[in-house]
């Protein structure tokens, strides 16, 4: 594999991931490009404990383009783009619009942090600037495949491109937790339709992951043994909700799915994140991951709208805890319906979901590839 760094004409990083060593690209960006602005912050809820960002610089981000006008695709026949090339493989570069940013701009002391004051006079608007970083990653060059029409070879460098961007974010002094996911479909929310993916770099610990750490905890502290591996065991021995697996990965549906169509995708070895996984894991993820997304789009015959999620463990804390999964689901409850978030959802947080888990990974399995 090659890699090889350059730098957009507003300074951004760009890095193309080849699988062979003689690849070459264009690495020059001749537009005319102001500096990235960014008025990235994050705020404190402090009744849920949680972090929230707010990046009002993001309105303007391009929302939706025609074909001909992909920011993704690669530069050719004089139209410049986010990526100079005029071909890549697999290609990583930081957002315009970031969530988080390292150069956002520092906020003024809180009063909490003025000697003598009450350390909760700002219990109602505590806040702090929106340091990480937010990274696009781009599939492949073809701007009408997907994910799942990629080969193994090509998920295979993927993977090492998610690998790559883990291990330099976590260096990062604010970056807390590093997450590489996918979205697809305008169901979900895609302003692109570029084969495409991102990888956050978080100030904080998500709420998600605070969760499932907590719980882990409490487990190994009444048996002394790790909770996500003895779900994937329990999951293992039933066998009913299990989609698919290989020698080093297990794909199923999880017994309390909240989503209509849930798979969850864990290696057999309990690590902590991307880069801890061996050579013969990170081969074998491909074929498996594949599998699966042929498996969902096969069941209405076209493609189906879905998050992908990586749960990768955080970079200085309860890595002894965490296990490395991914989290794969969609709205789509049938052919023509989509499941949307109503009161319980998404003022409760209590998921009421309409197909059963036996059910979909029973017709999960039975699609015929």
């Amino acid at each position: 594999m090659k890699t090889t760094h350059a730098r957009l004409a507003d300074g951004r990083e760009i890095l193309y991931f080849d699988e062979t060593d003689d690849a070459v690209r264009v690495l020059d960006d001749p537009r005319d490009m102001p500096p990235v602005a960014t008025n990235a912050e994050v705020r404190y809820d402090a009744l849920l404990d949680e972090w929230v960002a707010v990046a009002s610089h993001r309105q303007t981000r391009t929302f939706l383009p025609q074909a001909q006008d992909c920011p993704l695709c690669p530069s050719r026949d004089g139209r410049r783009t986010e990526i100079p090339s005029p071909d890549y493989e697999v290609v990583v570069f930081e957002n315009r619009f970031p969530s988080f940013a390292m150069g956002a701009p520092a906020l003024p002391p809180r009063p909490a942090d003025t000697p003598g004051t009450d350390p909760d006079a700002d219990v109602g608007l505590r806040r702090r600037a929106g340091w990480g970083r937010c990274e696009v990653v781009c599939f492949t060059s073809d701007h009408d495949s997907a994910f799942a029409a990629l080969t193994p070879e090509r998920v295979r460098l993927v993977m090492e491109a998610w690998v790559a961007r883990t291990q330099a974010l976590s260096m990062l002094p604010h970056v807390m937790q590093v997450f590489p996911f996918e979205n697809r479909g305008e169901a979900i929310g895609v302003t692109l339709h570029h084969p495409h993916g991102q990888i956050y770099g978080y100030p904080f610990v998500t709420p998600r992951t605070r969760v499932m750490l907590e719980s882990a905890r409490r487990y190994r502290q009444r048996t002394f043994r790790n909770l996500f591996a003895d779900v994937v065991a329990a999951e293992r021995a039933a066998g009913i909700r299990v989609v698919a697996e290989n020698e080093h990965w297990t794909a199923f549906v999880p017994a309390a799915a909240r989503w209509p169509l849930e798979v969850h995708v864990y290696p057999r070895r309990q690590v902590p994140d991307l880069p801890a996984l061996d050579e013969a894991e990170r081969g074998a993820f491909g074929p498996l991951y594949l599998e699966v997304l042929r498996r969902l789009d096969g069941l209405y015959g076209r493609p189906v709208p879905y998050m992908s999620a990586w749960h990768q463990a955080p970079v200085r804390a309860d890595r002894d805890l965490a296990y490395l999964h991914l989290e794969l689901f969609s709205p789509q409850r049938a052919a023509d319906r989509l499941k949307h978030l109503a009161g319980s959802e998404a003022a409760m947080g209590v998921f009421i979901n309409d197909v059963h888990p036996e059910d979909a990974a029973a017709r999960l399995r039975e699609v015929i590839l």
